[in-house]
C-alpha cells in the first residue's frame, strides 16, 4: 500500500479572497466603502484627499485588495509593487486620517454583511497598514 493512501485528504485553508467571497463580494465591499466615503459628512477627511470621481480608486483598490487576499494579482499585474507607502506619501495622514479610513471599512464590512470572525481579521491587518501609513504628525492643542 503507498503511504498516500493511508493520509486523509486534507482541505486546504481558504485565502482571506476565498473567505470575502471572491471577486463579486470584494467588489461590493469596495463599492460600499466609497459610496459611504462619498456620502457620509463623518468621512469628508478622507474623501478630500480622492479624486472628484472616485471610479479610479475604486479600480484601483479593487485590484489591489484582490492580490493582497489572495485572489487575482490584478494591481501588481497592471502597476507592478503597489508601494503602499511610497504611493500614498504625497496625502497628510496622521491619525484622524487613519481613524475615518478604518470606520469607513468597518461599516462597508458591515454593510456587505461580513460575519464578525472576518471582520476581526481583516480589521486587524487594516489597523497594521493604516498605521504604517501615517506620514504627518498628529496636532496637539
Amino acid at each position: 500500500m503507498n503511504i498516500s493512501e493511508k493520509l486523509p485528504e486534507v482541505e486546504p485553508t481558504p485565502t482571506l479572497y476565498q473567505r470575502i467571497g471572491g471577486d463579486i463580494k470584494l467588489r461590493e465591499l469596495v463599492d460600499r466603502f466609497y459610496d459611504l466615503m462619498d456620502l457620509e459628512p463623518a468621512f469628508a477627511t478622507i474623501r478630500a484627499l480622492h479624486p472628484t470621481t472616485l471610479d479610479g480608486s475604486r479600480d484601483k483598490f479593487y485590484w489591489f485588495l484582490s492580490g493582497w487576499s489572495g485572489g487575482p494579482d490584478l494591481f501588481v499585474e497592471r502597476f507592478g509593487h503597489p508601494r503602499l507607502r511610497a504611493r500614498h506619501l504625497p496625502y497628510a495622514i496622521a491619525t484622524p486620517e487613519r481613524d475615518q479610513w478604518l470606520r469607513c471599512m468597518a461599516l462597508a464590512m458591515q454593510g456587505v454583511g461580513f460575519d464578525e470572525s472576518l471582520q476581526l481579521r481583516l480589521m486587524s491587518s487594516f489597523f497594521e497598514t493604516a498605521d504604517w501609513m501615517r506620514n504627518k504628525a498628529d496636532k496637539v492643542d
